[in-house]
């Protein structure tokens, strides 16, 4: 079984502050034990040794993406996956995209760790289509997104949590007409052909559990779940930005969708307070090869 993470840790895991949320950032890994981590918002982690450290307290290998104006991301890997290829996803992102390939049971796997723009839904949209291209180019059956998309989903009614926002941060999840919600960056991961692991692990309940088809409400709310268990922020550590969003998401090609066995939000302990994100983690059936 492979376990995949994604975590925007706020600024580096330090606040403006001074407070420093490292201990419980690594506490929350190493809990988790990923095989592969998508992390975000890694301010400094591209100077000195902050990464390689970050990166050995959780027995890992890092690999980063300088931000062009915003902050790095990295994929990190734990052996005894080997990596194939890594590097930056050649695109102007607000902060950064990093490709990472590794050999597993069933092939190849491809992994883009990102971090979409924060501000404007027309800037994420294009950074969608940019990671849209790279799967495509990429051309491996099983390939993984995963990230902060800074995204409301599609098909669901935001309206009241959004009349929650302040206007400031409202804005972000809104089209130029200031009343539609922007849902365009995940819509088109989806419309390139990308699954929701969330939203699939409701699929994958029922395949395990047949009785749940039958109306077996505990097997079904276990697979499916309600839906405030998918929201990502805010947590206990604070986010007067959000107002109970799901913004973190993994999105992969429907031969790695199969796979899936758990995908759930990270609550809980030290996740409460180590970032304004929860983690999401999903397991897949799949071995390092």
């Amino acid at each position: 079984m492979l376990r995949v993470m994604t975590w925007n840790i706020r600024t580096g895991g330090r606040d403006a502050d001074g407070a420093d949320r490292s201990e419980r950032i690594v506490r929350v890994v190493a809990a988790q034990r990923p095989d592969l981590l998508a992390v975000q918002e890694l301010r400094g982690f591209d100077r000195g040794d902050r990464l390689a450290e970050f990166a050995g307290r959780v027995g890992m290998r890092p690999h980063l993406a300088r931000s062009w104006f915003g902050q790095p991301v990295a994929v990190l890997v734990r052996a005894p996956l080997r990596v194939l290829a890594a590097g930056r996803v050649r695109r102007p992102f607000h902060h950064a995209a990093v490709r990472v390939r590794v050999a597993t049971s069933a092939g190849p796997l491809t992994v883009l760790g990102t971090h979409l723009n924060p501000y404007s839904g027309g800037l994420r949209r294009t950074e969608a289509d940019w990671l849209a291209a790279a799967v495509r180019r990429g051309r491996d059956r099983l390939t993984l997104v995963g990230g902060d998309l800074n995204t409301l989903e599609p098909a669901v009614d935001h309206t009241d949590r959004l009349a929650a926002v302040p206007m400031l941060y409202r804005r972000r999840h809104l089209r130029r007409d200031g009343r539609t919600v922007d849902t365009r960056a995940v819509a088109r991961l989806l419309d390139a052909g990308l699954v929701d692991l969330w939203t699939a692990r409701g699929e994958t309940a029922a395949r395990e559990h047949p009785a749940a088809r039958g109306g077996d409400s505990s097997v079904a709310s276990a697979g499916g779940g309600p839906p405030a268990e998918g929201l990502t922020v805010p947590t206990r550590h604070g986010g007067a930005e959000f107002a109970g969003m799901r913004l973190d998401y993994l999105l992969g090609t429907p031969d790695l969708a199969v796979r899936l066995r758990d995908c759930r939000v990270v609550r809980g302990g030290d996740a409460d307070h180590a970032s304004d994100h929860y983690p999401v983690v999903a397991d897949l059936d799949l071995d390092p090869a």
